[in-house]
């Protein structure tokens, strides 16, 4: 890190731990199904992106795996509630690993912070385990409740692979 962006952090940013205690709670979240919860982390304009590319920049240049918006959330946030949801029966049990945060500001929007961070999540349903991993890009914005998401996308190491349904977050 240079001392520019150091100093920067330092004078304009929430501390660090203060981001990664965010990013962790937000991975709690999502392994408790508490995905109401998640869904106000968002800002009302925020985004959750899955590329299915590895330089994919657009979302509207080719399929995403995911690409949802509030209205999608709730969507798919009811279905998932849904009692005979068949994608998640039985539900599948996760945990999220988040770890090598990085924080510093946003290049192209005033008082926006940029974060990234690795992840691993793992998956058990149906008597098997699925293992998916990357890095986490977000754009945080700062609200009178605190920190709050803008956009969130996922960076799969293996996006372009074929996968199975996901009906989760990751």
């Amino acid at each position: 890190m240079t001392a520019t962006l150091a100093k920067t952090q330092a004078a304009d940013l929430p501390a660090r731990d203060v981001i990664e205690q965010f990013l962790y709670a937000e991975a709690r979240m999502l392994d408790e199904k508490r995905w109401e919860d998640w869904m106000d982390l968002f800002t009302d304009d925020g985004v959750y992106w899955v590329p299915t590319a590895d330089d994919q920049t657009d979302p509207d240049t080719r399929a995403s795996i995911m690409y949802d918006d509030r209205t999608m959330m709730k969507m798919r946030v009811r279905r998932l509630r849904h009692p005979e949801v068949h994608a998640q029966t039985p539900p599948s049990r996760t945990t999220h690993l988040v770890t090598n945060v990085m924080v510093g500001p946003s290049p192209d929007t005033d008082g926006d912070i940029e974060a990234s961070a690795c992840f691993l999540m793992l998956e058990y349903r149906v008597e098997e385990q699925t293992v998916y991993g990357g890095r986490y890009l977000y754009r945080l914005t700062e609200t009178a409740d605190g920190l709050a998401i803008r956009s969130k996308t996922v960076r799969m190491v293996n996006c372009d692979a074929a996968h199975q349904l996901m009906a989760i977050y990751l």
